[in-house]
């Protein structure tokens, strides 16, 4: 939002999904502070604010309700639970080229039958903390270096994510290089997840996994159609202990990609093409997917809607008996992939997926949707967002998986206060009826947070 401060227009920084990201040095100018949370986003450590600090956080408060979970192959009926999270980070700026970066994290849950989930529940952690080192570089280019723990990104979420759909984010401990110039930047990555551990300050960093490669992003090129964005990336992973249909083994796995994103005219797209090689065991893998999402905004239209469709696929393995592997591999993806309700993971399947979103105020969004979605092939099963096999293929030879519709409300009641209220239904189709407990899924989700 840009407001005149004098004869100067300022453009208020925003809060962004990772929180490493913003930039409120603009805030150091006492001019440009509204209110008393605003006196934290820069603190001036000396004279001329040449060093300054940060300060921000979270707090985020959900209550969710599944009855059936898993078709009812639960062994607790009705899930009712509630979830906190709080974070607090500080970024400490020494000067144009230092930074420090800490974030604090504790996660909360009650109410789930069994054992405490790993992404629910982390009650007091370290999320954050890296150091980082920035200078320019000839020809208008600027070159950056981070190491330690950080939160990740990529593109959408659709391989590298923070996993924001859980109550705990997910994190890596590593190194990140950038250099930057002009429409384009690169990043060189290298990194192991950190394990999620439910207890104080027990994180420590998952030895069985590995992440590495290159992230490059054009931000509309001159020479790209339509205004378009381009992706272009290479990631390798590790992983000593995979698991899938066809059994368990160690799995070293090459990705290469490429996105392609705009809006032009109302029209906007995200399509994006994956391909995969690696070995798992003594066999080798050869996976793929293609993910698309396309949609209309009719901007001058009462309540401004977007009507859209998500098309997407992935492989599956063809044979659980043989040492090859063709079951596609998501690596580190969003939590909630096609849905809050969290169910399914991008693997082994094809879905359609419209959606209508609308718009009563420029602060109220509201959302209905209804996912097809079937298995690719019918030797291998289903998997769960975090690659957990859900539902083995070996009973049945449906492709059809189920229906889930769902409502979802949101209310940007302030810039930094949010309300969102979600319901979805999963209607069971052939292959789950054939291969276990069916029972249809309701979920229920309220959420209020508020970040600074």
């Amino acid at each position: 939002m840009a407001v005149q401060a004098g004869a100067e227009a300022f453009e208020r920084p925003q809060i962004k999904p990772l929180r490493q990201d913003e930039d409120w040095s603009a805030l150091c100018d006492p001019a440009f502070r509204s209110g008393l949370i605003d006196q934290v986003k820069c603190i001036p450590l000396n004279l001329d604010a040449v060093a300054w600090l940060t300060l921000g956080g979270e707090v985020r408060e959900s209550y969710q309700d599944t009855h059936n979970p898993a078709w009812g192959d639960d062994p607790q009926h009705n899930d009712r639970v509630f979830l906190q999270r709080y974070a607090l980070f500080g970024d400490l700026h020494l000067g144009p080229s230092v930074r420090l970066f800490g974030e604090l994290y504790s996660a909360l849950e009650d109410g789930r039958a069994g054992p405490t989930s790993p992404v629910d529940e982390n009650q007091l952690d370290v999320q954050q903390a890296f150091v980082e080192l920035s200078t320019p570089l000839p020809a208008d280019s600027q070159g950056m270096l981070r190491a330690g723990r950080q939160e990740l990104r990529y593109g959408t979420g659709r391989l590298v994510d923070f996993r924001e759909g859980t109550n705990v984010r997910r994190k890596f401990d590593g190194g990140l290089g950038r250099l930057s110039r002009g429409d384009w930047r690169l990043d060189a990555i290298a990194a192991r997840p950190a394990d999620d551990d439910p207890g104080f300050f027990d994180d420590g960093t998952n030895g069985s996994q590995a992440l590495w490669g290159l992230y490059a992003t054009g931000r509309s090129p001159g020479w790209l159609p339509f205004g378009s964005s381009l992706d272009l990336y290479y990631l390798g992973y590790r992983n000593d202990d995979a698991t899938y249909e066809q059994g368990s083994a160690p799995e070293t796995r090459q990705t290469v990609g490429a996105r392609f994103w705009g809006d032009q005219a109302g029209w906007d797209w995200n399509w994006e093409l994956v391909g995969q090689a690696g070995e798992f065991g003594r066999g080798d893998i050869l996976a793929w997917s293609a993910a698309s999402d396309t949609g209309y905004t009719w901007r001058e239209a009462p309540l401004s809607p977007r009507l859209a469709l998500s098309a997407n696929i992935a492989s599956g393995d063809t044979d659980p008996d043989d040492a090859d592997l063709q079951t596609f591999n998501p690596l580190y993806p969003r939590g909630n992939y096609f849905s809050e309700l969290a169910l399914l993971g991008p693997r082994n399947f094809y879905n359609l997926h419209p959606f209508l979103t609308v718009y009563p105020s420029e602060r109220i969004s509201l959302t209905t949707d209804v996912d097809f979605f079937w298995r690719f092939q019918t030797e291998d099963g289903i998997y769960s967002p975090s690659g957990q096999l859900l539902r083995s293929g070996a009973d049945s030879d449906a492709h059809y998986v189920g229906t889930e519709i769902s409502f979802n409300a949101g209310w940007q009641a302030t810039d930094r206060l949010s309300v969102t209220a979600i319901y979805a239904h999963f209607f069971p189709g052939r292959f789950i009826e054939e291969t276990g407990p069916s029972k249809s899924i309701d979920y229920l989700e309220l959420t209020i947070r508020f970040q600074f």
